[in-house]
């Protein structure tokens, strides 16, 4: 979740925390030490929910020092968390993939890797929905093309965003006006008519759904487009303490697994309830589990719990990076070499014999009341 007021918030933050020199660095003790870790997670974005579950289920306990401490704060956007872990306040950070790969560009200021893969899907981010009036379209092509003239919005620079501009590609359409909103704006825009169409994201994409706000009529699925969220890590973290770096994606693991089985999506739900307000739980239950129709972009799978950056993980982050600069987000085309940091993610993988990706989120019939 970025643009001009991303880019502006983590500015400001930046800027009011000031930078932090070598002698103010954090001592993060010796390997085996107690430690106290402040993380960014978003309750807000489903694809980074096994943040919330590490904190719900509390299994980072079962691996930190004992005696460690763990601080969550929430993130309403990805910006607030990037401002964070810029200045130095926070050493890890659950973000979507747009944020995330933006702040590895940020070298400058700090440097922050990407260690994890907290999921990918067609159906998270990438959702397209119109106004109540529209027509009854056969398929999502028929929904896309109806966009063509019309008045559109997302939050630019964010996966949304992304999608967008591969449907305005895909289907060869112009909208007569596309708006920068936040998910807030788009849903009080469409209650009083001054939106035709809109990318957004989960919960948000089933509460508008729920309440009748506005209708979704495709999804990533329909296009060949996926979104995601990652793990960021401060470098001089996972440098002085490796031990707690690879206890944290123990942690990561187990809540991953726990997502994946289905027999958890009631209390998965109750999780992320403790986390939000202004969201019912049918409504969270419903955007990690919940089918959706073919004909509003639903299929099978609604979330891949990747884990680790395996080459297609890789390729996808690099494309989307390519995005990133492609609308001048961020001043190199490429990558830095060292921006994933993948060797973690993988020695926790080869200790239980397993591969990634570790499952899936399958979707799930609701329940009758």
């Amino acid at each position: 979740m970025v643009g001009k007021q991303w880019k502006l918030m983590a500015s400001a933050l930046v800027l009011s925390l000031g930078l932090h020199s070598a002698a103010q660095a954090i001592d993060f003790g010796k390997e085996g030490d107690p430690i106290h870790l402040t993380v960014g997670f978003q309750p807000y974005f489903t694809p980074a929910w096994s943040g919330v579950i590490i904190k719900g289920k509390e299994f980072w306990k079962k691996y930190l020092p004992e005696g460690s401490t763990v601080e969550f704060q929430v993130g309403l956007q990805g910006a607030v968390i990037v401002g964070q872990m810029l200045a130095d306040k926070q050493q890890i950070g659950y973000l979507g993939d747009m944020p995330a790969l933006t702040i590895t560009n940020k070298t400058r200021v700090a440097d922050v890797r990407l260690v994890g893969v907290t999921g990918t899907s067609t159906q998270s981010c990438d959702i397209l929905f119109v106004r109540n009036e529209a027509p009854e379209f056969k398929d999502a092509a028929a929904a896309a093309k109806w966009v063509d003239g019309k008045v559109m919005a997302a939050g630019h620079g964010s996966c949304a965003d992304r999608f967008a501009r591969v449907v305005f590609e895909q289907a060869k359409i112009k909208p007569k006006q596309y708006l920068n909103q936040s998910l807030e704006v788009i849903s009080s825009n469409f209650r009083v008519g001054k939106l035709d169409a809109a990318i957004v994201w989960e919960p948000t994409a089933s509460q508008l759904e729920s309440k009748g706000i506005a209708r979704r009529v495709a999804s990533g699925a329909n296009f060949g487009e996926r979104d995601g969220a990652f793990i960021a890590m401060r470098h001089d973290l996972m440098e002085k303490r490796p031990d707690v770096t690879r206890a944290w994606m123990e942690a990561e693991m187990d809540a991953q697994l726990f997502m994946a089985d289905p027999a958890n999506a009631d209390e998965v739900a109750d999780l992320i309830k403790a986390e939000t307000t202004g969201l019912d739980k049918p409504i969270l239950w419903h955007a990690l589990y919940g089918e959706w129709a073919a004909n509003q972009g639903g299929s099978d799978e609604k979330l891949t719990l990747n884990y680790s950056f395996t080459p297609d993980m890789v390729e996808y982050a690099q494309k989307a990076y390519s995005f990133l600069h492609s609308i001048k987000r961020v001043n190199t085309p490429k990558l830095r070499d060292d921006a994933i940091d993948n060797s973690i993610a993988e020695a926790v993988l080869k200790s239980r014999n397993l591969t990634a990706p570790l499952g899936s989120v399958k979707a799930l019939p609701t329940p009758s009341k």
